[in-house]
């Protein structure tokens, strides 16, 4: 059926080389994997023998086992064709092989990534799962001591818990960041001990049945300093404003500017550098884009983050994140724990 999909949008053949994408298309799971779907609908799927017998179970496709090396064999039976392929995912030397062996290759980019963006009700379910557990984890991590222990060691209490919780794994890097180094929005977690009075961003994923969550939320550690408390209720009516914004037939870029406006109010324009949010499903970023350049419209189905940010050097930071589902008559916000700031011993 995806494939069918994906059909009706193609001009030429296309070479999917993209794993996240031949997995979406066919179920099969690999590292090495290439499926090339005609316009009439009919795929080849290429895979090499550590792969031949998942991929021989994928009904509705052509497989051709291959060597080590997976572009050899397509190079060789496509000799002569013009083909479209994947230009964020086809490496420099897969595309030399496939041009030395006769192929010729129009770059085209986009095409399954759309398909991704509208999940359907098996994908939901799978990212609920895995919004759920984040919520789980938040929720027990809000119990937790954070002072006196290292942002590494509160890492490791996360991954550790969501593996407990039954998920298959994190979906990114879990990043804890505490005073100064919340300052930078993809912290590297240190050794360095939580101390009191500081704000503590926590932004942590995992994955489920194949399938990703995202949230982010700032924690105290006791009285702060006043600009670091303005700066989170001013990070929270951003994004407040950011998930009001939300809905179908608004522009990526026109929900990330509604973030920006409170924040742009109060003279911190500057301290808010990223974008307001990105797509999250099988990759944890995806289509559709909510930021400044953003040429995407959202549509129901669309499963989006919504994450503004204030980043203040020598100080701190605050980032504030939901996952949300666009709907067919505005947003559903799937992380549900409080965005109120929370106290931690």
């Amino acid at each position: 059926m995806r494939i069918a999909a994906l059909a009706t949008r193609l001009e030429l053949p296309l070479l999917v080389t993209a794993q996240a994408n031949v997995w979406y298309l066919t179920g099969l799971r690999s590292s090495n994997a290439a499926l090339l779907v005609e316009p009439d609908a009919s795929a080849t799927l290429f895979a090499d023998f550590r792969y031949a017998e998942k991929a021989r179970a994928v009904e509705d496709v052509e497989f051709v086992e291959t060597s080590r090396y997976l572009l050899s064999s397509p190079a060789e039976i496509l000799s002569g064709r013009r083909i479209a392929f994947e230009e964020a995912h086809l490496t420099v030397a897969g595309h030399r092989t496939l041009a030395e062996g006769g192929v010729e290759l129009v770059p085209t980019s986009g095409f399954v990534e759309a398909l991704r963006a509208v999940k359907d009700d098996v994908e939901l379910a799978a990212i609920r799962r895995a919004a759920a557990l984040s919520d789980e984890v938040f929720a027990a991590l809000a119990n937790e001591p954070f002072v006196g222990r290292t942002e590494r060691e509160l890492v490791w209490w996360i991954e550790r818990s969501f593996r407990e919780a039954g998920a298959d794994g994190v979906s990114f890097p879990i990043v804890v960041a505490a005073g100064e180094t919340a300052a930078a929005p993809h912290a590297d977690p240190g050794e360095r001990e939580i101390e009191r009075g500081m704000l503590v961003t926590v932004d942590a994923g995992c994955v489920v049945d194949g399938y990703c969550s995202d949230c982010t939320r700032t924690f105290s550690t006791g009285e702060l300093p006043d600009r670091l408390a303005d700066a989170y209720a001013l990070c929270l009516e951003a994004q407040l404003a950011g998930l009001a914004a939300v809905r179908p037939g608004v522009a990526g870029r026109d929900a990330d500017a509604a973030s920006r406006e409170p924040v742009a109010a109060a003279g911190l324009g500057w301290a808010y550098g990223h974008g307001l949010g990105h797509g999250v499903g099988i990759d944890v970023h995806e289509a559709p884009t909510l930021r400044p350049e953003s040429k995407d419209v959202l549509e129901p189905g669309n499963v989006v983050t919504v994450e503004p940010g204030i980043y203040l050097p020598g100080e701190g930071g605050v980032r504030i994140e939901d996952l949300v589902l666009v709907t067919a008559d505005g947003a559903e916000r799937l992380t549900r724990f409080p965005k109120e700031l929370i106290t931690v011993a």
